[in-house]
C-alpha cells in the first residue's frame, strides 16, 4: 500500500493538470457520475495521508490506491481504468485498481492537515496529545493509526521503532514522556527521509529493519511476526529494541548469538 510520501510524489507528478478543464471522464468505478465531471476545471491537487485529492468546484475525487493501485499520466495500462480523465490537448490521467469516492468540495472541513506526516501544517504537540490519549494501544498499532500519524504505513512502523529502539509490543502509556516525543519526532523525520530516498530510487537500500534478516546493530537475526490488531508484519530485534513494560517472557525463535559464535552446519 503506497504510504504518504508516495502520494506526495503522485501529487507533484500531476501538478501540470491543476487549472485544466476536464473534457472527458470515464471508468468502471461505481458511484461516480462521470458526465458531471466533464467541463469542470481542476481547482487543486492535494494529498492527505494516503489519499490523493482532485478538487473540482462542486466536489472532490478522493483516490486511495489500496494495496495494488497504480496510475499513469499520458499513457495507459492494458486494463480498464477505474477513472480516466482526458483534457483538450489529448493528455490524460488514469487510475487503476483503486478506490474512487466523491466528497464535498470543502476539504478543510473534512481533513485535519495537522496530523499528516507530510503536511506543512503538521502539529507535533497535537499528534503527541492524540498518541497519549491511547495509553493501552500497542505502539505497532499506534504507528499505523491514520488518526494519529496520517500517511504512515508498515515501512514507517518497522523503521521508526528500530530507530528509537522500541519493541513493537510496547504500549504507548508505558513509554516515557521523552520516548513518546521521540516517536512523534522520528515519524515526521522518517517521512522526509522516505520521500528523498524514494525520489532517488534508493528507498530499499536504506531499510534497516523492514524485511531485513539481521539486526545491523546486534548482528543477530531479526524476529518476524504479525503483531497487534492490524496483524501487519513486524521486523524487530529482541536485543536492542526494548519492550515497555518488560514482558515476563518474550518468545524468540531465532538464534540470538552473533554470527561468530554460531556453530556452522555440518557439511
Amino acid at each position: 500500500m503506497p504510504e504518504g510520501p508516495s502520494i506526495v510524489i503522485l501529487r507533484e507528478a500531476a501538478e501540470g493538470f491543476a487549472g485544466r478543464t476536464i473534457t472527458r471522464a470515464s471508468g468502471n468505478s461505481k458511484g461516480v457520475d462521470f458526465a458531471a465531471l466533464e467541463g469542470q476545471p481542476i481547482v487543486a491537487l492535494r494529498s492527505w495521508g494516503k489519499h490523493f485529492l482532485i478538487q473540482l468546484p462542486t466536489l472532490v475525487l478522493r483516490i486511495h490506491l489500496l494495496m495494488f493501485g497504480s496510475y499513469r499520466i499520458n499513457e495507459r495500462k492494458d486494463a480498464e481504468p477505474r477513472l480516466s480523465l482526458g483534457f483538450d490537448d489529448g493528455e490524460e490521467f488514469n487510475f487503476y485498481t483503486c478506490s474512487i469516492k466523491t466528497l464535498p468540495p470543502d476539504l478543510d472541513a473534512q481533513y485535519d492537515w495537522r496530523i499528516d506526516v507530510m503536511a506543512g501544517q503538521w502539529d507535533p504537540k497535537l499528534v503527541l496529545k492524540k498518541l497519549r490519549a491511547q495509553p493501552d494501544m500497542l505502539v505497532c498499532d499506534a504507528a499505523l493509526d491514520q488518526e494519529i500519524f496520517s500517511g504512515a504505513g508498515n515501512i514507517f512502523k518497522n523503521e521508526v521503532l528500530f530507530r528509537i529502539r522500541v519493541h513493537p509490543l510496547s504500549t504507548v502509556g508505558a513509554l516515557s514522556a521523552a520516548k513518546q516525543r521521540e516517536l512523534v519526532a522520528e515519524m515526521r523525520a522518517y517521512a522526509f527521509d522516505f520521500l528523498r530516498w524514494k525520489k532517488a530510487f534508493v528507498l530499499k537500500q536504506h531499510w534497516q529493519a523492514h524485511t531485513q534478516r539481521i539486526c545491523p546493530r546486534c548482528d543477530i537475526p531479526f524476529h518476524k511476526a504479525h503483531l497487534g490488531k492490524t496483524k501487519r508484519r513486524s521486523f524487530f530485534c529482541t536485543r536492542c529494541q526494548k519492550q515497555y513494560p518488560p514482558a515476563a517472557l518474550t518468545p524468540v525463535r531465532s538464534d540470538s548469538r552473533p554470527r561468530s559464535q554460531r556453530t556452522p552446519p555440518a557439511s
